[in-house]
């Protein structure tokens, strides 16, 4: 398989990966706005960005802490 092919496999596995272990999780962002995360998406300058249930706009993955149980 061609270099860009496998690149382009990992990718979007990886995409999927992260979209497996974000959705339906609750998180924290850096600015206070908490809540499940609704959905990601691969945005090419951002990088990964997630909506949350109930709050309008697309956050950045590395402006999330995921809260802590027990």
């Amino acid at each position: 398989m061609p270099t860009v092919k496998i690149r382009a496999t990992t990718i979007l596995g990886e995409f999927g990966q992260a979209q497996t272990e974000l959705v339906d999780k609750a998180v924290i962002l850096t600015d206070g706005i908490s809540g499940t995360v609704e959905k990601v998406w691969l945005d090419e300058l951002h990088g990964l960005r997630i909506s949350i249930r109930g709050h309008d706009g697309r956050w950045p993955i590395s402006t999330v802490k995921f809260s802590q149980t027990g």
